[in-house]
């Protein structure tokens, strides 16, 4: 068991003690070829949740770069396997860290809005999630995270269907192109929630 596991099983099981978790649609999960996880981000244990939902796989997470300045957590992220990106600006080295990381047919996970979002105001998501998606071809798992993560309340994960791009890697896009594609994973995942809801009446 490498680190990443021990540290997701730890963490995951005291987790569990506070939170009833619950994972919806895990049979969505592709399991032994690259992936793209896409979730809503409203809180610091977002990254714990999405790894347990997708246990048999290490997620590969993007992180802000802010965070390696201090080299007690970066060292520690970076054992997990996260890498930083500039969120300020178009950043060529982690767009190509996350193309070396699918085309070894492994998993990332980004957080298309860049950042925190609190109270479920979705805010404008990144084009580079759409333009890593097209370039490598790569499926991406949209992910509902539903919880304020209040103590002993519970947290339902749901888990869509794969979103295919890789038609758009035929075409020239621009900036707009991504961007409006990653607008598009962006309104999949906040619309999970409910179609998940409607699927159970």
């Amino acid at each position: 068991m490498n680190f990443y596991h021990f540290f997701k099983n730890i963490t995951g099981a005291i987790l569990k003690i506070f939170y009833r978790i619950n994972y919806h649609g895990k049979e969505n999960i592709i399991k032994n070829s690259k992936i793209i996880v896409c979730s809503n981000h409203t809180n610091y244990f977002d990254p714990i949740i999405l790894a347990k939902a997708f246990d048999e796989r290490q997620l590969h997470f993007m992180a802000k770069k802010g965070l390696f300045k201090y080299k007690l957590i970066g060292a520690f992220i970076k054992k997990l396997g996260t890498f930083p990106v500039d969120r300020e600006g178009s950043d060529l080295s982690a767009i190509k860290k996350a193309l070396k990381i699918l085309k070894e047919d492994k998993a990332l996970g980004i957080f298309p809005e860049g950042t925190r979002v609190i109270n479920d105001k979705k805010s404008e998501a990144k084009p580079g999630v759409a333009m890593i998606a097209v370039k490598s071809k790569s499926p991406v798992i949209p992910v509902y995270i539903d919880t304020n993560y209040k103590i002993f309340t519970k947290i339902n994960v749901y888990i869509g269907q794969p979103i295919d791009l890789s038609i758009y890697k035929k075409q020239k896009n621009t900036i707009e192109d991504y961007k409006i594609l990653s607008d598009k994973i962006l309104k999949k995942i906040y619309s999970l929630k409910d179609e998940f809801r409607e699927g159970e009446n």
